[in-house]
């Protein structure tokens, strides 16, 4: 298991030419070095933009207008047609880090890292855009259709930040980065329906009437950075 590894690393390689071909995965670590090979299929999309760019080292996103994820919470409306590039993993402890830099300028465009499960089922953390004074670093968690956001008020000139999702089975951190070094927690969280196999990675949308571009790199896979609690025991122990 990822866990397990001293130093394990993920570079991801993507080659794109009319169709796509392969991704490779570079593992690195003190014992050695692991190349696996699989196919493009491996990092789908949910709901492809009409405008991305994939090179060596990064994604790029140009944002459809009127996409979005929400479920129902205070808004009682249902969005669910956001752009979203995932893997799958089993592994039961890990951390997926990723930098995105991006040009928002209108009201709720955003961008960042997402774990999506199905319509119902998912969480995210981005910044989302609100004026020309400031914006919104938050999280949202979605477990069983209702949403659930949390946010603080930063700078609008901050146009590029570092995430880190953790997963430890059935529990989730976010945490985010201004320089990829020191990371700040945003949200612990449970989701009830992540038993198993999961889907994460990335996300860009633009809520209302507007479009812009967000630039996704540094994407590594590491062994979990979201270290075990050494307080209290758990209560089932």
């Amino acid at each position: 298991m990822i866990e397990n590894y001293c130093s394990l690393r993920l570079i991801l390689f993507i080659s794109k030419k009319s169709s796509y071909n392969t991704i490779k995965l570079l593992f690195d670590y003190t014992e050695g070095v692991y190349i696996m090979n699989f196919d493009i299929n491996k990092l789908e999309w949910t709901r492809a933009p009409k405008d991305f760019s994939i090179t060596v080292d990064k994604i790029e996103i140009i944002t459809n207008p009127h996409t979005d994820l929400w479920q129902r919470t205070y808004y009682h409306f249902r969005n669910d047609n956001a752009p979203v590039l995932q893997m799958e993993t089993s592994e039961k402890f890990f951390s997926f880090t990723v930098k995105t830099e991006f040009e928002s300028k209108h009201r709720f465009d955003q961008c960042g890292i997402v774990m999506y499960l199905d319509s119902e089922n998912w969480l995210k953390g981005s910044i989302e855009y609100e004026n020309d004074t400031f914006q919104h670093l938050g999280s949202v968690v979605t477990n069983n259709g209702y949403s659930d956001w949390a946010t603080t008020e930063i700078d609008a000139n901050i146009k590029s930040m570092w995430y880190r999702l953790s997963r430890r089975e059935d529990d989730y951190c976010i945490e985010c980065s201004e320089d990829g070094i020191t990371f700040k927690q945003m949200r612990v969280c449970h989701m009830w329906n992540s038993g198993g196999t999961i889907r994460f990675g990335i996300y860009a949308c633009s809520p209302e009437d507007s479009t812009f571009k967000a630039t996704f790199t540094n994407m590594e896979l590491t062994e979990c950075k979201w270290l075990a609690h050494d307080g209290q025991q758990p209560d089932y122990c």
